[in-house]
């Protein structure tokens, strides 16, 4: 398929089965849910009534004091005592293969491009650290400060020339990811990004 560039200047060649996959609503929740379960940390603990230290000795005796029979001061019904179903670090990973991986990115973007929310533009290349400079750079190609810049590498200049615009996010195309991608109000990718991209879902 054609892949027209931003400002309609020229186009690009690029793959269906990258560029062109029909959208797949069960496979990219499945995607974007095990991506997002992979960054929990999982480190919630507790400790139940046999890790709590103390309360090896029973507090009185079991009968004739009129009070409830108790064998420990850590029973999960006591101050201080132990919890009841006690949370414990935990792994919230969830397996998803590397071929369903690469095809949810696939059918993401395509949907961006069928919403009118992708668009390629050529490398971006400024002459030192400059916002007033990206800005126009991307003017010059009929783009909008705002949404998700990918590139090929974070170049020095344009990443510190993004910093003071509030809405627009520099990426390289091997941090890119799902959650990113979902969330974005329109993605502007650079030439080279694209071309990465199209070698590593190809």
């Amino acid at each position: 398929m054609e892949l027209n560039f931003a400002g309609g200047d020229k186009s690009v060649s690029v793959s269906d089965a990258v560029f062109g996959r029909p959208f797949n609503e069960t496979l990219v929740h499945q995607v974007v849910t095990a991506y997002l379960a992979g960054a929990r940390a999982g480190t919630k603990a507790q400790k139940n009534r046999a890790e709590v230290r103390g309360g090896g000795k029973k507090p009185w005796r079991q009968k004739g004091t009129g009070r409830a029979r108790a064998g420990t001061i850590r029973s999960p019904i006591w101050a201080g005592g132990g919890t009841h179903f006690a949370a414990v670090p935990r792994d919230h990973s969830q397996k998803v293969n590397r071929k369903m991986y690469r095809a949810g990115m696939s059918a993401i973007v395509s949907e961006l491009i069928r919403q009118d929310r992708f668009a390629a533009i050529s490398d971006l290349s400024l002459d030192s650290r400059s916002t007033k400079g990206l800005v126009k750079a991307l003017a010059d190609q009929s783009c909008q400060p705002k949404g998700v810049l990918v590139v090929a590498e974070i170049d020095d200049k344009v990443g510190y020339s993004a910093n003071n615009l509030v809405g627009l996010e520099v990426v390289p195309v091997t941090d890119l990811d799902p959650v990113t991608l979902v969330g974005a109000e329109n993605v502007m990718m650079t030439e080279s990004a694209l071309q990465a991209f199209e070698g590593w879902l190809a």
